[in-house]
């Protein structure tokens, strides 16, 4: 893990990492089927938009006042969060997402290892390894070609 750290805070000095993630991204993903693990899903909340409650409170026929009361809530950074773990509209028995169509913008883009400027998330890539067996598998390649 401090290995990874470390990896993760030299990559974030680096000009022209985006290149070498995306290719990694495309890489691993191409041979991953996230509905075996759904660890994301398990463990950790998206950040919800406001466009985001919208979208889903209009998707589930309720009000964006009680899906928000129901669902949310601010966490310290004032970002709508979930209130608990596992995610409310994740299906335990296959991992499949019960709003996949109007899921959060972040879970769209979740892990993020395809984003433009991925020196300025380093230290969410690196939470993410601990998360996402993709991400991990992106970190030892990085690993090996750093070395």
């Amino acid at each position: 893990m401090k290995e990874n750290k470390k990896l993760f805070n030299r990559l974030a000095k680096k000009k022209k990492i985006d290149d070498v993630f995306h290719a990694l991204h495309k890489q691993v993903f191409a041979k991953t089927d996230c509905l075996t693990c759904g660890n994301c899903c398990r463990t950790t909340s998206p950040i919800f938009r406001d466009v985001d409650i919208e979208r889903i409170a209009k998707h589930l026929g309720m009000r964006v006042a009680d899906f928000t009361d129901k669902y949310l809530h601010m966490d310290e950074m004032s970002d709508w969060v979930l209130n608990s773990s596992p995610c409310s509209f994740l299906n335990l028995e296959d991992n499949s997402c019960n709003i996949y169509e109007v899921r959060p913008k972040a879970c769209r883009e979740y892990p993020h290892t395809d984003r433009k400027n991925m020196n300025q998330i380093m230290s969410l890539t690196f939470r993410n390894t601990l998360i996402c067996p993709a991400v991990a598998e992106m970190a030892q390649s990085l690993k090996l070609t750093e070395g």
